[in-house]
């Protein structure tokens, strides 16, 4: 099956992101996106829209310093993305 990288693909609660669209984002080879997830050195996060943006999920992955983020509609569409500078989730500490 051919994945678009304009779509994630809906799976009940969850989102699964076509690797071609991950490696593209972080320059790697789609092909190691899996193992570096289930490694933990890829890491991602879902946030459900409320209020005026119900209806609509962000889809955060962090990987080796940069996120990507990608905010979806119910049927998987893609309606923003956009990649940027960012730690890992909980490697900031306070001082």
């Amino acid at each position: 099956m051919t994945k678009s990288n304009d779509m994630v693909e809906r799976d009940g609660n969850n989102f699964v992101v076509p690797a071609e669209l991950i490696g593209a984002a972080f320059d790697i080879e789609p092909a190691q996106v899996p193992d570096l997830m289930r490694g933990g050195k890829m890491t991602s996060r879902c946030e459900t829209g409320i209020d005026a943006d119900a209806g609509r999920w962000r889809i955060t992955i962090y990987f080796n310093g940069r996120a990507l983020r990608l905010t979806v509609d119910e049927a998987g569409n893609i309606l923003s993305r956009s990649a940027f500078d960012s730690p890992r989730p909980g490697s900031q500490r306070n001082s």
